[in-house]
């Protein structure tokens, strides 16, 4: 008897303290959170979870003004936007695919409170309607990465295929074309002609692509000539420019082809005979780059328009004058976008490709007067923009040493190498700027 009662007691006290921890099992359970804390979203620096958010684009039709209105902004604040805030935000120049966020309040009037517009990848504008209406740019943070990259043109190819072969950014063809701008002709790259060159990528929160920054330094060897580019800005000087391995200055006064892409479609030939005119001598004055129906034309040199009109065989044309030795003609527009007495600079858009007068396809004739006689522009020796300054030149060249070296040791990419070449050459010199 008294052995069943000492079981009993054992057991009693096994359920005693089994409860016990079943309760305290129980009340650290009820201390542990039900569900995680989740992190605020902040983009363009506000917390997204504090609005209700609007993203889309903007469509055919669509305007500032209006897009507001429908989101319950009162007008004199858009009107302050579109008055007072022109040079950061011009209301009128909203592009149809660009990406915008409206921030909405979170009563059930949802009135917009933040009207964000982004230009491109890394800058964009706030316009801020909680107080008083205000407007101002933004960029996101970027990491630039340091890359090289190198190719030989093939036979019957081009820089923009040995660019995209290798998947890089197509722009950087762009950005070789105006570097060499002055000195290398593009429209006529020879097979064996190669290239070397350092440049960054640009990247958002880390993985996101966002384009490439300026070439840093390149090398391109165009007729068996080498041709050297170092980029190079300090703060006594005004612009960066593009220098050699001498400090002399890659540009010139006259681009050499008044577009940034085309083909060299007939050159200044005082010779030529034409099928057609039953094959008589008719000289052909200019130099012809073929182009789509659109393409810009570009102005090859600083100047002040003498001529935008229309006449016989000229169809639509621009003249410009560019100081009193030289003047350039640009004949066959869609449309000029300039009118007499405009002062232009070198690389504004003065009209764009079309097929008015006497012309078989579209292109534009460019022509290149001198002392008020026409001559042939591929065979000017252009004059030159001016070297760099004496006091310069020490700092330039400890500057640019390290960046030949390392351009002539970039393993040239040819035709048919492994692609990922490139990326075994990738430099993870990493630079992030807020």
């Amino acid at each position: 008897m008294r052995t069943l009662w000492g079981i009993f007691l054992l057991a009693l006290i096994g359920l005693s303290c089994s409860d016990k921890k079943g309760k305290d099992q129980e009340i650290k359970t009820e201390a542990k959170p039900l569900v995680a804390q989740l992190e605020p979203r902040i983009e363009y620096g506000f917390n997204l979870d504090d609005f209700v958010v609007v993203s889309d684009t903007i469509r055919r039709g669509d305007s500032f003004g209006e897009l507001m209105l429908e989101n319950k902004v009162e007008y004199p604040k858009i009107a302050t936007i579109s008055e007072k805030y022109k040079d950061s935000f011009d209301v009128r120049r909203i592009r149809v695919g660009k990406p915008y966020l409206i921030l909405k309040s979170k009563d059930t009037t949802e009135k917009a409170q933040v009207f964000i517009y982004q230009e491109d990848p890394i800058n964009y504008t706030v316009v801020d309607f909680r107080d008083s209406a205000r407007a101002y740019k933004k960029k996101r943070p970027v990491k630039y990465v340091e890359r090289e990259a190198s190719g030989v043109i093939p036979q019957g190819g081009s820089l923009s295929n040995v660019i995209v072969e290798q998947e890089l950014d197509y722009y950087l063809t762009y950005e070789l074309s105006q570097i060499y701008a002055w000195t290398i002709d593009f429209f006529k790259l020879n097979p064996g002609d190669k290239f070397r060159i350092i440049f960054d990528e640009k990247y958002i929160a880390d993985s996101v692509y966002a384009g490439i920054g300026p070439i840093k330094a390149a090398y391109f060897q165009h007729n068996g000539e080498d041709f050297y580019a170092f980029a190079y800005h300090n703060d006594s000087l005004d612009i960066r420019e593009y220098y050699d391995q001498e400090a002399n200055n890659l540009r010139r006064t006259f681009l050499r082809a008044p577009l940034k892409f085309g083909r060299l479609s007939s050159r200044y030939n005082l010779k030529r005979r034409i099928r057609y005119y039953g094959y008589k001598v008719r000289p052909h004055k200019g130099t012809d780059y073929a182009a789509p129906i659109g393409t810009p034309i570009l102005a090859t040199a600083d100047g002040v328009v003498s001529e935008s009109t229309r006449r016989g065989g000229n169809g639509k044309y621009v003249k410009i004058r560019h100081n009193g030795t030289y003047s350039t003609q640009y004949l066959h527009m869609k449309a000029q976008n300039v009118r007499k007495g405009d002062y232009v600079r070198q690389g504004d858009v003065i009209g764009w490709i079309g097929m008015t007068g006497n012309t078989g396809g579209p292109h534009v004739c460019y022509r290149f007067w001198k002392n008020g006689r026409q001559v042939d522009p591929l065979r000017e020796k252009l004059p030159a923009a001016d070297p760099l300054a004496e006091q310069y030149r020490p700092e330039y060249f400890e500057y640019i040493s390290p960046l030949q070296e390392q351009l002539d040791c970039i393993p040239l990419n040819e035709a048919g190498q492994e692609e990922d070449l490139i990326t075994s050459n990738t430099r993870q010199n990493a630079i992030t700027q807020n």
